[in-house]
């Protein structure tokens, strides 16, 4: 089974020794990803963002980092200076996740931004949650995004990580609307984190939902739809963290194997949601690279430096070369 230039949309790396840890799950599987900006201090600056890819890719070879930068309320100068070293600006509400304490407190003062970020064609990155009930946050959330659709409708807004099915009819409603899918969201529920005994590992934001969201999620995964595509959000914490409630699942090291069993025979669909429909429907251009699985037993890591991975320990038929 051979993919053609697989993207993960949407990647956490983050600094010094965990970023040397983890990276070598994504290289081997991915030609490129897009880079999530909620350091400490966040991406959101000329220096800060040229300091982070360096260090990238001083860590990785074929391989090509797309940057984000950390949504503020920058200036049209700014912005004319960053556009063409980034993909996105990711707009996180204040204190929705890890590191975004610094994030919109209103949607409306950022109203500037985005109307010089459609006129240069950035696109926008979201994590779209509101305050309320953690099972309703998502939901809550599509109001916003509806309102941004409306106001901007030349800019091309991203739905990240989507847990809730109730935010997949949007893709069909509004033109400019995208999604990303993770691994988890794709295939656990609610019952895989806390049904038995509590696995701090699968805890994320957006939580990990009920059977019939995955099974709507799986639904549009199946069958290609083209505005939905591959982000791992694979996050990483030192099992320290994750036992003190740290939200993120690393998923980096099983993604490939794991979304071979799921498309099991259907490399046509496989391809479009790990590459085809992000290049297309963003323009993406990255050298090519093929990266080739085989039906060979492969078992995951049990620990990578101080981060337990997904399934750690699992066995998968699929094994990347």
């Amino acid at each position: 089974m051979i993919l053609n230039t697989p993207i993960d949309m949407h990647l956490h790396l983050r600094e010094g020794k965990m970023l040397r840890d983890v990276i070598p799950y994504t290289i081997n599987q991915f030609a490129a990803a897009v880079i999530m900006p909620n350091l400490v201090p966040p991406v959101d600056n000329r220096q800060r963002l040229e300091s982070y890819k360096e260090e990238i890719l001083a860590n990785s070879e074929n391989f090509t980092p797309l940057m984000n930068v950390f949504m503020r309320e920058y200036t049209e100068d700014e912005l004319l200076d960053l556009a063409e070293d980034i993909f996105a600006i990711k707009l996180y509400p204040a204190g929705i996740t890890t590191n975004s304490e610094g994030g919109v407190k209103s949607i409306e003062n950022i109203y500037p931004v985005l109307e010089i970020m459609q006129e240069l064609g950035i696109p926008l990155s979201v994590h779209g949650e509101t305050n309320g009930f953690v099972l309703d946050r998502e939901r809550e959330f599509a109001v916003v995004y509806e309102k941004l659709a409306r106001d901007f409708p030349k800019l091309k807004i991203i739905m990240e990580h989507v847990g809730t099915a109730d935010l997949l009819g949007l893709l069909e409603e509004y033109e400019n609307l995208y999604a990303t899918v993770t691994l988890h969201h794709l295939l656990l529920t609610l019952d895989d984190l806390a049904g038995g005994m509590l696995n701090p590992h699968f805890f994320c934001k957006p939580i990990i939902k009920t059977p019939a969201d995955k099974l709507k999620i799986q639904e549009y995964v199946k069958k290609g739809h083209k505005k939905v595509m591959f982000g791992s959000d694979s996050a990483p914490h030192t099992i320290k963290n994750k036992l003190k409630g740290a939200a993120g699942v690393f998923s980096a090291p099983v993604i490939l194997p794991a979304l071979a069993e799921f498309f099991e025979g259907d490399i046509e669909t496989f391809q479009k949601f790990i590459s085809d429909n992000a290049r297309e429907n963003f323009n993406i251009e990255v050298p090519e690279r093929k990266i080739e699985l085989i039906e060979e037993e492969w078992t995951a890591p049990y620990i990578v430096g101080e981060v337990k991975p997904m399934w750690a320990g699992k066995k998968f038929r699929y094994k990347v070369l």
